[in-house]
């Protein structure tokens, strides 16, 4: 089963790494949505079929903070899993968005293995 991977960071770069990292780890990938921000991921994930959200928490208009929360609060969206990727290792931080409702969290960098490790964990299984 192919899955549709919203990736949710204010960094074009960050986006690539992460898409490449999807596709050289073998992760069955259907569509891939971009956002720069929480607001453009709400409003792609109104619209489309999403199975894993990945995002950052430091971005502008809305962060990953609040993109938890406004997905959390919404009943279609609520059971879509969140992996948070970013470079901040808070553990306050990191305990909070746990306790909001993330399903993991990834610090940047990271391997590739470890996203699919991650995603597979999450979704169900190895699609390589």
């Amino acid at each position: 089963m192919a899955y549709n991977i919203l990736l949710v960071d204010d960094s074009q770069t960050v986006k690539a790494v992460i898409a490449k990292a999807l596709i050289m780890s073998g992760v069955d990938l259907g569509a891939l949505f971009r956002a720069s921000n929480g607001k453009e991921g709400l409003e792609i994930l109104a619209k489309q079929k999403v199975d894993l959200v990945l995002a950052d928490i430091n971005m502008p208009i809305m962060g990953g903070v609040e993109l938890v929360d406004r997905m959390k609060a919404d009943g279609a969206l609520r059971a879509i899993p969140i992996v948070i990727i970013s470079t901040e290792g808070n553990v306050g931080r990191i305990e909070e968005l746990k306790n909001k409702g993330i399903n993991a969290f990834l610090r940047k960098p990271f391997l590739p293995e470890s996203l699919k490790q991650t995603v597979d964990a999450i979704l169900g299984g190895s699609h390589a």
